[in-house]
């Protein structure tokens, strides 16, 4: 799930968060597991996740009025199968949490989008880690807000892309 920004601000307290929520839309957290790895990664997941095309959002922005985020379920499809299925109310950190964390000393603009993360299911903690692959479907859906789905291509940047 990601959080848009509304409005430009810094040091938010997390009581006033939702002042600062647009809505909430669909991201495709894509990684390359190439670029992750030591020792290509200096131990940082960043470099992975920002490739172009990388971090595909929408389709559209669910506005905070029309949205209770604490029970929205996310799945997550590869090929058809199912790989992850939750709630929203799993998150590690809600949206006011992040937004407090993330402002602190630092300006989130007006349009920024704030990924928050995924769920459990990803390839590298499963036991046959079924890595995506070029060809391979992914449909990312959010009850309430609707689904993304994004054919792999490649391998464009790296030997093992993803």
């Amino acid at each position: 799930m990601c959080i848009v920004i509304k409005k430009t601000g810094k040091d938010i307290r997390e009581d006033d968060a939702d002042d600062y929520i647009l809505g909430y839309t669909i991201g495709n957290d894509i990684s390359s597991r190439y670029w992750q790895r030591p020792p290509r990664s200096g131990g940082q997941y960043c470099y992975a996740k920002g490739f172009d095309r990388f971090a595909p959002i929408g389709p559209v922005i669910r506005s905070v009025e029309a949205t209770d985020i604490t029970q929205l379920r996310l799945q997550t499809f590869v090929n058809g199968e199912l790989r992850q299925d939750t709630l929203t109310s799993d998150l590690i950190f809600n949206p006011q949490q992040i937004i407090a964390h993330l402002s602190k000393g630092y300006t989130l603009r007006q349009g920024t989008v704030i990924m928050t993360g995924t769920p459990d299911g990803i390839a590298g903690r499963r036991p046959d880690e079924p890595w995506v692959k070029p060809g391979d479907v992914i449909r990312v859906s959010i009850s309430y807000i609707g689904h993304i789905e994004n054919r792999m291509k490649g391998p464009e940047i790296v030997p093992a892309l993803l």
